[in-house]
């Protein structure tokens, strides 16, 4: 099977994008993550799937962390997460709960850990939703390799 054309085909279903946060003894650390999804509401749990050559695997293990629900305007916070250096990029950091959050997202989600599953080249850490927050506005959305907005959706 060609992991290329499998990575494509996945590609064809839209996600939203989210940065996980976490505290690495002061420093705030994240993560790009479009593996995303609520598992249950009693308990209230949440999952993101993260690379195991990440080197976000082995630094959040055993970690509280927030999942961040980027906005419209947040692209270029995604692509610093996700590896792409963006110049003069300041993030705008609350530091309040149990782990880090980025200021304006759509939505958090503060989470302490519950269960991690091994899962091929990935592991699947599954936390437990400690408090969250929603806001009105757009979403950030990831379509084959491009991102882009929920406006078409919200309106």
């Amino acid at each position: 099977m060609d992991t290329r054309d499998l990575r494509n085909c996945f590609g064809k279903f839209p996600t939203g994008v989210t940065v996980v946060t976490w505290f690495e003894g002061i420093e705030k650390r994240g993560i790009t993550v479009n593996s995303f999804t609520s598992v249950s509401l009693d308990p209230p749990l949440a999952l993101v799937s993260i690379d195991k050559k990440a080197n976000a695997y082995k630094a959040m293990k055993g970690c509280n962390f927030t999942i961040n629900i980027l906005s419209a305007e947040q692209e270029k916070i995604a692509w610093q997460f996700a590896g792409k250096q963006q110049d003069a990029l300041i993030i705008d950091w609350v530091i309040s709960g149990v782990a880090p959050k980025i200021n304006d997202s759509a939505a958090w989600i503060e989470c302490k850990p519950w269960k991690e599953y091994d899962a091929g080249d990935h592991v699947l850490f599954i936390g437990e939703i400690l408090d969250f927050h929603s806001k009105e506005g757009e979403a950030l959305l990831f379509y084959q390799g491009k991102m882009g907005s929920t406006k078409v959706l919200v309106n």
